[in-house]
């Protein structure tokens, strides 16, 4: 990957985390390139970073090896449509972060034949604790999944799909799963101010939990079913509040969560597709 020209297309919070990312891991300034339209956001991108940024998102690609498509979903169809006779020029590797837009759309706005990576990352990146999606077109060889796997790995990790469908369900776990673990932590933040705790401990005690508690886990060689059967004692405070939540049908209410959020996916594909 030190050898190869990553170019951006956008340079908003995900395409810094990325490049710190890279950076972090030996990638050399001088290999990256951005294009971003916003003059001050340019110039935070040169200052924080010390690389180039340019408004010509066509020399972007003709200079890179691959090039990463940052841009908010309902703007990809005019720019890459915008960029399509750069990218038939250069044939790049093209990654796209862009939530919900389908490769075979990319294709058809590009102009077809483009080795494509298609992938669904989560805000955790930002602080390089992000769980990716991929999905890799036929185009794409195996030095190019090499690639962007290794891209993405700069801030956290990265799981192959085989088929694109599949990202419909990933964006349902780990696109939107950040949030599900706010909306826990703020229940029982609220729960506990609610019942007399001071705010900033009930804060402080509630994200510790949730950050050790996913330590344990991901450092255990046991399932979080087992995990949560070892620190369950039969009569005890954790039994008493488990068996509340599974009366109040909590593992059905997950499960239809879950179902929603992967549908919506899908739309959006579609509608996003148009």
């Amino acid at each position: 990957m030190e050898n190869s020209k990553i170019g951006f297309i956008g340079g908003g919070n995900m395409a810094a985390s990325l490049i710190g990312g890279l950076l972090d891991g030996g990638a050399p300034a001088e290999n990256i390139v951005v294009g971003e339209p916003n003059p001050d956001r340019q110039q935070w991108l040169e200052q924080k970073f010390g690389i180039a940024v340019t408004d010509n998102n066509a020399d972007v690609i003709a200079q890179s090896d691959v090039v990463i498509m940052a841009v908010k979903p309902q703007q990809l169809k005019a720019v890459v449509e915008a960029l399509a006779g750069a990218l038939q020029t250069s044939k790049p590797l093209l990654i796209s972060i862009a939530a919900g837009v389908r490769q075979t759309d990319m294709q058809r706005w590009a102009g077809g034949d483009l080795a494509i990576v298609r992938v669904m990352p989560n805000t955790p990146a930002l602080v390089g604790a992000g769980a990716a999606g991929l999905y890799a077109n036929g185009f794409v060889d195996d030095d190019q999944k090499a690639l962007a796997q290794a891209i993405l790995q700069a801030v956290g990790i990265a799981v192959w799909v085989t088929e694109e469908s599949e990202l419909d369900l990933v964006t349902a776990i780990s696109g939107s799963g950040p949030a599900y673990f706010f909306f826990l932590m703020e229940l029982m933040e609220s729960a506990a101010v609610k019942h007399g705790m001071d705010i900033d401990q009930a804060r402080l005690l509630t994200l510790e939990t949730a950050l050790g508690a996913a330590k344990l886990a991901l450092l255990s060689d046991e399932g979080p079913a087992e995990l949560r059967r070892k620190v369950t004692s039969p009569g005890g405070t954790t039994e008493a509040a488990l068996t509340s939540m599974q009366e109040g049908k909590l593992p059905e209410i997950i499960e239809l969560a879950i179902c929603a959020a992967t549908e919506r996916s899908r739309e959006l594909a579609k509608e996003l597709g148009e």
